[in-house]
Parts: structure tokens; C-alpha cells; sequence
């Protein structure tokens, strides 16, 4: 699975059982939640000096009397391991510094005593910088952390809204499309107010997903532009529902979000049967 950082500084590549989950503002997590053989944390730090990547390598050779130069695929790395006790339970936290131009990257590798460092080492050797001016084709990636916070304060928005003005219960599913649809058409929401608009655009994007097996959460990089979106069953199929709402808003069009979830219901239908005859 590939993972492309906010902002783009870098990308890296991880076991397709292996996810991402919330950390410290500076590092991203990784592990296996169904069968957890190790955490993977990486940090990446930026500086004005075009070496600064080989310096901080430098300084941990020398100040870490326990690190080692070594080379996992193309990166040279100071290396060290740790080991220590929790619970009563002692694990073992291998620690590689390395970096390349501008940037520098701390990865983390915490293990059961013992245990094999290998899975980190593979993530690492598929690190590669992103170097900053280079167009990059449009990617889509698994959902990552920070756009699962995006989606779920959005949806909270939306839901919460339709609630208080409807005095009705928000479940995601396809019978909250009209109560959500009557909000949308009462007029309270000027066209300008593009918040409003994409948090509905969110919460009728996770209605889609509650409803349409194959249909999940992802992440697109495109230049700039990091955003959620929907993609079925891993095909081109990819929606950006906040979008969707948004620029009918915008436009100032009606946004008939029945007759869109058919519409999307029955591009999936025919994106199945075309995946189920080859």
C-alpha cells in the first residue's frame, strides 16, 4: 500500500495488512491491528540546508555512541536499538536516521524483544523523497489520518444539523437523504457558505458508503490539491461528494441527492458487472 504525506514531502510503500493510525503531530504510525508483529513510526524534518539530510546522519554517528552506518537499499542510515521493559513485557525499538538533500527522517521500529526488524527495513528501502517543483501524477491513496478527521468532524457537522433542525435521528443511511435533502432546501445556507455545503457533501458521501458494499474512503493527491473521495470496489470509479454538493451550491443548481445516489448506485452496479465478466 502506498502513503503519500501531507503536503507531499515524501512516500513510502507498506504491507497491504498494515494501517495508519493517529500519533504524535510529527510522526506517523503504522501497524498490522489483526496481527501486530511491530510499530513503524517515521518523522520527517525540513531545513533550508541542501545537506541537511547528511547532517543529521552525522550528528547521530556521533552522538550516539551506539550507532552504526549502515545501508537498508539506496538509504545510508545511522542505526541504533534500544531495549526496554513495559508491563513486564520487554520489546526492542530499532531506530534508523537518515535522510536525503534537505530533508531528514527518523524511523522507529518497535518489536517484542527479539523480534524481526525486517518489515521496517522493506518500508524503508521504499522511502523516496518528493522533491518540491516536479509535477506528480494524480494518486490515490488508502484513506490517510488526517482526512479521517476531516470526514468525521464534517459528518458530525452535517449530522448534528439535520438533527436539531429536523428533530429527527441521523443513521447514514438512504432514509436520512431526505430529511438532509429538506436542510439543503430550507434556504437557511446562502450559496457562499462552502463549508456548510461540503460537510453535507461528506455526510452524503458516508451514507454512500454505509449503503454500497465495495464503496470506502480514500485519499487523491493531485499537485496540491490532498482531498477525500470515494472509490468502488478499487476501480476508476472515484466520487468527491463534498465536491458533488459543493459546486451545485456554488452554481447555485438544485442538488437532488436521491436521484444522485441512484445515479452513483447504478454506475457502480455497471462498474461490478464489468469487473465480474473479465
Amino acid at each position: 500500500m502506498k502513503y503519500i504525506s501531507p503536503g507531499g514531502w515524501f512516500s513510502l510503500e507498506y504491507p497491504i495488512t498494515w494501517h495508519e493510525f493517529e500519533d504524535t503531530e510529527e510522526s506517523f504510525l503504522f501497524y498490522n491491528p489483526d496481527e501486530w508483529t511491530g510499530n513503524f513510526r517515521i518523522s520527517a524534518y525540513k531545513d533550508e540546508a541542501d545537506d541537511y539530510g547528511q547532517q543529521c546522519i552525522d550528528y547521530e554517528l556521533k552522538e550516539n555512541p551506539s550507532s552504526s552506518l549502515v545501508k537498508v537499499g539506496t538509504w545510508e542510515c545511522a542505526y541504533s536499538a534500544e531495549t526496554f521493559q513495559e508491563e513486564g513485557i520487554w520489546y526492542t525499538t530499532h531506530i534508523w536516521v537518515t535522510g536525503k538533500g534537505n530533508i531528514s527522517f527518523e524511523c522507529s521500529f518497535t518489536v517484542p524483544k527479539g523480534g524481526c526488524k525486517q518489515e521496517a527495513e522493506e518500508i524503508i528501502k521504499s522511502l523516496q523523497v518528493r522533491k518540491e517543483g516536479v509535477v506528480h501524477p494524480k494518486e490515490i491513496i488508502p484513506i490517510r489520518v488526517m482526512e479521517i478527521g476531516g470526514v468525521n468532524t464534517s459528518f458530525e457537522w452535517a449530522s448534528t444539523t439535520v438533527k436539531k433542525l429536523m428533530t429527527k435521528d441521523f443513521t447514514s443511511s438512504e432514509e436520512d437523504l431526505e430529511s438532509m435533502q429538506q436542510v439543503m432546501d430550507s434556504g437557511r445556507f446562502q450559496p457562499q457558505q462552502r463549508m456548510a455545503w461540503e460537510n453535507f457533501g461528506i455526510a452524503f458521501g458516508t451514507i454512500l458508503v454505509n449503503e454500497m458494499d465495495g464503496m470506502e474512503w480514500v485519499t487523491v493527491v493531485d499537485g496540491q490539491n490532498e482531498y477525500p473521495a470515494l472509490q468502488f470496489a478499487h476501480s476508476d470509479m472515484v466520487i468527491d461528494p463534498a465536491a458533488l454538493v459543493w459546486e451545485k451550491a456554488r452554481k447555485k443548481l438544485p442538488c437532488d441527492l436521491k436521484s444522485e445516489f441512484r445515479r452513483i448506485k447504478r454506475e457502480a452496479e455497471a462498474v461490478l458487472d464489468d469487473l465480474n465478466s473479465k
